[in-house]
């Protein structure tokens, strides 16, 4: 445990090591990116300028999401623009996508976006939120969803839905409420019933550091978590891999958990993947960590710098890792997201590219 703890300045010097690291190939894999419209506002950059931006690399697959609250904001109205420019502009680029329902949970800060006029009351703290105990929400939010499904059924571009993010486990640390297994397999089975030709994709977050797997045990110890409950519900198992984080700050120096060479994450994702290819299921790298977590919730981006959690060599690396254990594994991961396309497109605005050049970069060399 103490091997996974780091004391360092959050602010590092950038360095041309991301030109230098060989990538692994991607096979038959495909690759490609999570889209987050709220991010790229909160950076002061205009969404569909970064959208259109990022499309213009050669991955393969996207993945945007239903935010419930956008596009229902007012009782009894459903506003898909919301999420049509996004499909419209992916579908342009020839680009795959996978659409995240939520419709509770969704990727992308703060992850929760009920609108309040489904939401009276707060969700009960240090409680599940059962279908019998908010019969209305679930109500509501399969008619949401059934709502995308319908409009975007008829895509071609559309290969996969995903129910909620980690949709079983606790939001964050902020909050302690929990969705309850039997909600969300209401939702994955109204889903299945509005299209059943296309695949579910259930999300979970891989522990990489003992203090991490202990605390998601502890949280989760009722019903699992949601790799387990993946596991037990979905066609195709999402790994959400997030390698390096901060804790806390002190002046200039910041508390990290370090897992980028830990030994546990291997063989947790191995025993996600045994139990995909026993089960028959898919498996894919939902979301790869290739933009900084520190200690606030926007990543800060320091002129001519860049964040110890990570720097552009270390989105290379983490993809390497991931590439690494599915040749290792049961059933190779179909799919690998990187996550932070957003902040590429940030760090470029201020003059730095490396990270949105290292992203190219590793698509290239990546399907050499």
């Amino acid at each position: 445990m103490a091997s996974q703890i780091r004391v360092a300045r959050p602010v590092r010097p950038l360095t041309g090591r991301w030109q230098r690291l060989p990538v692994e190939p991607a096979g038959d894999a495909a690759l490609g990116i999570s889209f987050r419209p709220l991010q790229a506002a909160a950076f002061g950059l205009d969404p569909r300028a970064v959208l259109t931006e990022l499309l213009r690399y050669p991955f393969t697959v996207i993945r945007p999401a239903a935010y419930w609250d956008r596009m229902e904001p007012a009782p009894g109205r459903f506003d898909p623009g919301w999420l049509d420019w996004q499909v419209d502009a992916a579908q342009q680029a020839g680009k795959q996508v996978i659409i995240c329902l939520g419709p509770v949970k969704a990727f992308g800060y703060p992850e929760f976006f009920v609108p309040p006029h489904h939401l009276p009351a707060p969700l009960p703290e240090g409680r599940l939120v059962t279908a019998e105990s908010h019969r209305t929400l679930l109500a509501a939010g399969v008619e949401f969803i059934t709502k995308v499904v319908g409009r975007y059924a008829a895509r071609s571009p559309v290969v996969a839905w995903q129910v909620e993010h980690e949709p079983v486990d606790p939001l964050g640390m902020e909050h302690s409420w929990r969705l309850a297994a039997g909600f969300v397999r209401a939702e994955v089975a109204a889903v299945r019933a509005a299209d059943p030709s296309r695949p579910v994709l259930l999300t979970g977050f891989l522990p990489v550091t003992a203090p991490v797997a202990a605390a998601q045990w502890w949280r989760t110890r009722d019903q699992g978590d949601s790799l387990a409950f993946a596991q037990e519900f979905a066609d195709v198992v999402g790994v959400n891999y997030y390698p390096c984080h901060a804790l806390t700050g002190a002046g200039s120096r910041a508390v990290y958990l370090d897992g980028r060479s830990s030994r546990l994450a291997a063989r947790r994702y191995q025993q996600v993947a045994n139990r995909a290819a026993a089960n028959g299921q898919r498996l894919i790298i939902s979301e790869i960590q290739a933009e900084p977590w520190e200690t606030v919730t926007t990543p800060p981006s320091p002129g001519g710098a860049g964040m110890y959690s990570c720097l552009p060599e270390q989105m290379i690396a983490s993809y390497n890792r991931c590439q690494r254990w599915s040749r290792q594994a049961a059933v190779p991961a179909g799919s690998f997201l990187l996550w932070g396309g957003e902040y590429w497109a940030l760090r470029a605005r201020q003059g730095d590219t490396s990270y949105l050049r290292a992203f190219g970069r590793l698509l290239e060399q990546a399907s050499a």
